[in-house]
């Protein structure tokens, strides 16, 4: 019989040495040693260390950030890392991981975010000294002035029982955490666990999840720096919206661009809009969308507890096919969408603002590629555990925006963590001695071995915090 094949006969043995698989996930590991992540994750955690002699808990910690970052999804997944010594270093074992976790209660899980509070003003500080101008987040062609805060909830569902894990309002059965990131450059600045059964428009959960996001923001970008908010229609509550106003008493510059809900109050209003009223709608890229027009509805609802100065602008586009409509877009022949914000007028066009609130959006693929980045699956049946797993995931985020905004350019800047893994992070190298150094070799022809090389070296060059 002929054979047909095109790859190469292989004949396979286990007696390579020197050979480490993985070798990009240590610019993560030592990423969190250049920001000080790992040594404020020692502080926040020393009190639960049992014996001098044993594994840092802080470390732990770190390597298990790493862990995710790297696409890891369970405790187990650490001795990708424990089981390469020459490359990681001592790394804990899996059990060892578990009394780590199982340790974090709600103080100490409170010193974990305060904790990477330091290592972010530790990052941003770097990236001011070393690439300049901290990263813009951008809406149809235009800068958004400031930081963009984007907060959004989503469903995980859990296979087994597990403490507060309830059915959902989706009928499906897990958790419903809530999130904040940051849109400039797609930081995990918090997240709340919460049960399946938890209402999407909870404002206590929304001021909680905001709060822990603006502490993690340096006190040189909190306050003086405009900051926007942005939800969909679960934030469009009053309490929230006033809350979101208090801040700029305590001299945080905060505004907010949240989705609103549609009543019969609204449609009244819609139907006694001119033909005049309404402007063309614009799309990502700044060009006239077709079929899609802005009007603006300030003063024609009534603002009663909503805050002062806060603007009504309604949306309406022809459906795309399989659009969910109600009895009056059905008769309108348009679906309208309404947000509420309190950007005052003159600052920026209708059909911007409303382009402005529709890149929301991209926090449904923050959502997507962190549940690919450990709060995916939870792996206790206790939720004091998967409260501390999800800060280490919200923790593996940030080392990847970091190393795209610190060391990375070009399309790997701004690829999404899939990529990176298969790229950089999962590429194989040899490990050699030689002139009192070890060397990291990484395959000459790797098409991304460059990259990587210059990452490691951009990595080397970082200020290095200041410890006491």
């Amino acid at each position: 019989m002929k054979n047909t094949t095109s790859r190469p006969r292989l004949s396979v043995t286990c007696d390579g040495r020197g050979v480490v698989a993985h070798a990009g996930a240590r610019l993560l590991a030592d990423l969190a040693e250049a920001t000080g992540l790992t040594g404020a994750l020692s502080e926040a955690l020393a009190g639960s260390r049992v014996r001098g002699g044993g594994h840092d808990p802080g470390r732990v910690a770190a390597d298990l950030a790493v862990t995710l970052a790297d696409g890891g999804e369970a405790i187990s997944d650490l001795a990708v890392l424990r089981d390469q010594p020459e490359l990681f270093g001592q790394v804990a074992s899996p059990a060892t991981a578990w009394r780590v976790l199982d340790r974090i209660d709600a103080m100490a899980l409170s010193r974990l975010r305060s904790a990477r509070a330091v290592a972010r003003e530790i990052a941003w500080a770097q990236h001011a000294e070393t690439r300049g101008q901290f990263p813009q987040a951008r809406a149809a062609g235009r800068v958004i002035p400031g930081l963009v805060l984007d907060i959004d909830a989503s469903i995980v569902i859990c296979h087994s029982e597990k403490q507060d894990a309830t059915p959902t309002w989706k009928k499906t059965f897990g958790f419903h955490p809530i999130f904040c990131f940051l849109d400039n450059t797609n930081e995990a600045l918090s997240a709340l666990l919460r049960p399946g059964r938890t209402g999407s428009n909870t404002a206590a959960d929304h001021i909680t999840v905001l709060d822990q996001a603006l502490a993690q923001i340096p006190d040189a970008h909190q306050h003086g720096t405009p900051i926007l908010i942005r939800t969909d229609t679960a934030g469009c509550t009053k309490a929230f919206l006033e809350y979101i106003r208090t801040l700029r008493g305590g001299g945080v510059d905060a505004r907010f661009s949240v989705g609103a809900p549609i009543d019969e109050q609204v449609r009244a209003a819609i139907r006694t809009l001119p033909a005049r009223a309404w402007s063309s709608a614009i799309d990502a890229d700044a060009k006239l969308r077709d079929g899609a027009q802005v009007a603006d509805l300030t003063g024609l609802l009534p603002d009663a507890g909503f805050p002062e100065g806060t603007r009504f602008i309604v949306r309406r586009e022809r459906p795309h096919p399989g659009a969910q409509l109600d009895l009056f877009d059905t008769v309108e022949g348009y679906r309208h969408q309404l947000i509420a914000t309190d950007t005052p007028p003159g600052g920026a066009p209708l059909a911007w603002l409303d382009a402005r609130h529709r890149a929301h959006a991209r926090v449904e693929d923050r959502i997507r590629t962190g549940k690919d980045t450990g709060f995916g699956r939870f792996p206790s049946r206790q939720f004091a555990i998967n409260a501390a797993w999800l800060e280490l995931a919200l923790t593996g985020i940030d080392l990847l925006a970091w190393t795209q905004t610190l060391l990375l350019d070009g399309d790997l800047a701004k690829a999404e963590p899939k990529t990176l893994r298969y790229r950089l992070l999962h590429a194989a190298a040899r490990i050699t001695r030689g002139q009192r150094r070890t060397w990291l070799r990484i395959a000459e022809h790797w098409p991304w071995a460059n990259q990587l090389a210059t990452a490691f070296a951009r990595l080397v060059a970082l200020p290095q915090p200041i410890t006491c």
